[in-house]
């Protein structure tokens, strides 16, 4: 049997922990559906949040990489990661089992399979 490491474990955790909180989810919802970058004013208004806090969820899937920011002069447009999107199903049938071999189980310091993947993002007209 070959068990997660401890450090793909605390990974997997923390991505889950990421898209635990229902408005978060909305958030990448929202820009999911926008199908293009948007700014921290428009995905407040989208879920019908303060401003302030779209910026703190934002960060948190910023952080884990579930969405790409391109920060231009004092905008900020933030974009669904593709990628993250694609692969973030493999990391929880990992966990539960079904794929195991099919994603190394790293001993050392995990980092998303989608790191450092991000693709030039294209600002709307």
């Amino acid at each position: 049997m070959n068990l997660l490491s401890r450090s793909a474990a605390e990974a997997y955790a923390s991505w889950f922990r990421c898209v635990a909180d229902p408005t978060r989810l909305q958030v990448l919802h929202a820009l999911a559906c926008a199908l293009r970058p948007m700014r921290v004013g428009e995905v407040a208004e989208a879920v019908g949040i303060a401003q302030s806090t779209a910026s703190v969820h934002l960060q948190r899937l910023l952080d884990d990489e579930f969405v790409l920011v391109d920060r231009s002069g004092t905008a900020s447009w933030y974009i669904v990661n593709a990628v993250c999107i694609e692969q973030f199903p493999q990391a929880a049938e990992q966990v539960m089992g079904t794929l195991v071999g099919s994603i190394p189980l790293p001993d050392a310091e995990v980092e998303a399979p989608w790191h450092g993947s991000a693709a030039a993002m294209t600002k709307p007209p």
